[in-house]
């Protein structure tokens, strides 16, 4: 008998798409290729059980054409559960276009991709991401119908990130209630990760509450000018995670909750806009848990956006895209009693609720 021993990156050799660690029974991954305008993209369709595939697109300057499959398997299968659990007749899907979207992008490029999006016949639609805009989706709008987030004068809902902020807030209200008894901001100390879009518009509600906000991001920049326009704090150094606050707001990339970060944490709330916030969701779930660090799901707290793009293809205008949103308050503390009903963590929670309303769908569809 020969043993073949691989080393992790000869085992990303053998089986690169369905041996992936964040494949999770995806019914398409679409690779996108132009040779002309150099596009590499990939769209992700988890699941359509519930209705088409929604999600938005994101560009990034990925360091290798792996990490970028596994943010589409992951995004695209958190989409998924962010509709179930929202109530939405959507499935879950995502794209990922690799490259710097200051210095990559370009219309030919984005049109070039939208062919692709039109090529799925309404299976994906897409929205805008991180590393893509409201113009960008009008051009994609040229191409293809298929396409959310459009301008409001094209008959579209608009930019999403406010809402998602929204939801985000309405989501961090209702974890602070659960921790401290009341959803009262006014002095607690958040530690807001990530400055673009939605994590000012949500430095902008934590003010106007009374919190004691500290930011930071990547780009210095983008800190002292959200820091002068709201009166915040700023943190610059490398041991963010340490900070005496009462609450932390992911608001950029994810995986930023593991074993590193959760051994530092003073903070007993986390709630943020993020997508795929803990590193391995059933062990750094559990060390939350563990710990007493009450944690807001993610893919439910930062629904906003979806819930506002779907209003374009559902005919609701921008009042039941925010009362909607509001209902997230709701949501979060059913999620999070019902983990503590259970004992389990609230992650897990949310999970079942939503794999639940799916599978009752799919029962309904045999």
């Amino acid at each position: 008998m020969t043993t073949n021993v691989y080393t992790p990156d000869e085992l990303k050799k053998v089986d690169p798409v369905f041996g992936q660690i964040s494949f999770d029974h995806h019914e398409q991954v679409v690779f996108c290729h132009d040779k002309d305008t150099g596009l590499k993209a990939i769209i992700g369709i988890h699941n359509t059980v519930l209705g088409p595939a929604l999600g938005g697109t994101r560009m990034w300057n990925y360091t290798s054409e792996w990490e970028a499959l596994n943010d589409v398997l992951r995004l695209s299968r958190g989409m998924t559960y962010k509709s179930a659990i929202s109530g939405l007749d959507l499935g879950g899907g995502k794209a990922v276009i690799i490259g710097d979207s200051k210095k990559d992008k370009n219309p030919e490029l984005i049109k070039a991709f939208a062919k692709y999006v039109d090529s799925l016949s309404g299976r994906y639609i897409t929205a805008e991401d991180v590393g893509t805009t409201t113009p960008d989706m009008d051009l994609i709008h040229t191409i293809t119908p298929h396409v959310t987030g459009i301008s409001e004068s094209l008959g579209g809902s608009g930019n999403p990130s406010p809402v998602t902020a929204y939801g985000v807030y309405m989501g961090l209200k209702a974890a602070t209630k659960f921790k401290y008894g009341s959803d009262d901001l006014n002095g607690k100390r958040v530690l807001v990760q990530g400055i673009g879009n939605v994590g000012e518009t949500l430095v902008k509600h934590l003010v106007n509450a009374g919190a004691l906000v500290t930011i930071t991001d990547i780009s210095k920049d983008r800190v002292e000018e959200v820091s002068k326009k709201y009166n915040t704090a700023i943190y610059m150094g490398e041991d963010l995670y340490s900070l005496d606050v009462d609450i932390y707001a992911p608001c950029a990339l994810g995986a930023t909750v593991n074993n590193d970060s959760i051994g530092k944490l003073k903070a007993q709330v986390i709630a943020g806009a993020a997508n795929n916030q803990l590193a391995e969701e059933a062990v750094h779930g559990k060390m939350l848990q563990e710990k007493g660090i009450v944690y807001a799901p993610d893919f439910l707290i930062n629904a906003g956006g979806i819930i506002n793009v779907f209003g374009e293809i559902a005919k609701y205008g921008s009042d039941e895209a925010i009362r909607r949103t509001e209902n997230i308050y709701n949501t979060t503390l059913d999620i999070l009693n019902l983990a503590k009903e259970q004992n389990i963590t609230p992650n897990q929670a949310a999970m079942k609720m939503a794999e639940q309303r799916i599978e009752k769908k799919k029962q309904e569809n045999k």
